[in-house]
């Protein structure tokens, strides 16, 4: 007798404005079931149009089907609306949001929570002497739970938040901001008249200071010892940019980033050399990238990881002993999952725990400074 075919649905966004990424996680789960299911295990794809609608609709054509379990969605509002279906069939679902509000009563979720990277690198960063921290966050939710997610932090660790600072993230110029983060008014004020008091001693101890101070731009200490940066792409290398210009000098203050700095090329910006922030290991995700090159031919998005790691749990929860085992139980299993991004595992609030490496800015690349877990310490209550 054959044994019965276990079915998972993937749920994404195979048209409209996400369907290229949506596309490339559908090559990685394809490049999972190769590597770890069995002949028994079944992923049925629906595409989620890239609407709520479209997501709860492929919800129940999923359950309809007799997925046992649900990968996906993509999107925060698709999650919510594919849950009500899934959570009336007792079907578990493990969503690829970053939004944690998502979670919970059957819904977990494997995205990347800037929260964590945050406190792993302040925590780093402390065993390293800093004490204050400062942050340039945009005006947005993210830029919100960076900060907050800073604060907790520093706390945490005994440091402080010496200064924040935010701004639009649409204003495309961000000169304003980075002067008022730097004091460079009342710094190059303090300069000038250090100058002229000197100019009027005349004497050649003086001279001799004067000359000093003509290559500089400002006096006096910034009020931090590490700024974060929560910003990525282009906005970043924006601000990045206007950083030495109104002496926030990197070989002074250390720069600090999020998840979102995780991304080929950033090193081209010269403040941001040396940043660190915290990040999943990459050795395991180059292995990934290397594979999905050879077998479709071009690199995979940064998400694809997520849709590889969703389906490998899948099947190799499907292949437990005495069937496949898709339980609450089962995806919070303390000691976690190996995946393309390290290790993870959920908690009990249906978020995703990560192990994180610290990773250091180089011109061309990063360099890990601080290495992931390879296990993870018991959950606490």
């Amino acid at each position: 007798m054959t044994p019965s075919a276990v079915r998972v649905a993937l749920l994404l966004p195979l048209s409209g404005r996400n369907a290229r990424l949506g596309n490339a996680m559908v090559n990685a789960a394809q490049l999972a079931l190769f590597d770890l299911a069995d002949d028994r295990f079944e992923l049925l794809i629906h595409d989620t149009k890239g609407t709520p609608e479209g997501a709860a609709e492929a919800a129940a054509l999923a359950i309809g089907d007799g997925a046992s379990l649900i990968l996906g969605p993509l999107l925060s509002a698709s999650v919510t609306a594919a849950a009500p279906a899934a959570r009336a069939a007792n079907v578990r679902v493990v969503a690829f949001s970053s939004d944690r509000s998502v979670a919970g009563q059957g819904i977990f979720t494997m995205g990347f929570f800037p929260g964590a990277g945050v406190r792993r690198v302040v925590t780093f960063a402390r065993s390293r002497g800093i004490l204050r921290f400062a942050a340039l966050a945009p005006e947005s939710e993210y830029g919100t739970t960076v900060v907050e997610a800073l604060r907790r932090a520093a706390e945490a660790v005994g440091a402080v938040v010496t200064r924040v600072e935010t701004y639009d993230p649409f204003e495309g110029d961000f000169a304003a901001v980075v002067r008022r983060l730097a004091q460079y008014g009342a710094r190059r004020q303090a300069l000038m008249a250090q100058r002229s008091a000197l100019e009027a001693q005349g004497d050649e101890i003086a001279r001799q200071t004067l000359r000093r101070l003509e290559r500089l731009q400002t006096v006096g200490d910034l009020p931090f010892d590490a700024l974060m940066v929560a910003d990525g792409g282009k906005r970043l290398q924006s601000i990045a940019a206007h950083l030495p210009f109104y002496d926030v000098d990197p070989a002074k203050v250390r720069m600090l980033g999020t998840g979102q700095w995780d991304e080929p090329g950033i090193g081209a910006e010269p403040a941001l050399v040396g940043g660190w922030f915290a990040a999943p290991p990459p050795d395991a995700r180059a292995d990934f990238v290397r594979q999905f090159l050879q077998v479709y031919g071009h690199k995979p998005p940064r998400l694809a990881t997520l849709a590889y790691d969703a389906t490998a749990l899948a099947a190799v929860l499907a292949r437990t002993d005495g069937g496949p085992d898709f339980s609450a139980r089962a995806l919070t299993a303390p000691s976690g999952f190996a995946g393309r991004d390290g290790i993870f595992r959920f908690l009990p609030d249906g978020v995703a725990e990560r192990g994180l490496a610290v990773l250091k800015v180089l011109p061309r690349g990063f360099e890990v400074i601080g290495e992931a877990p390879e296990t993870f310490q018991p959950v606490t209550e």
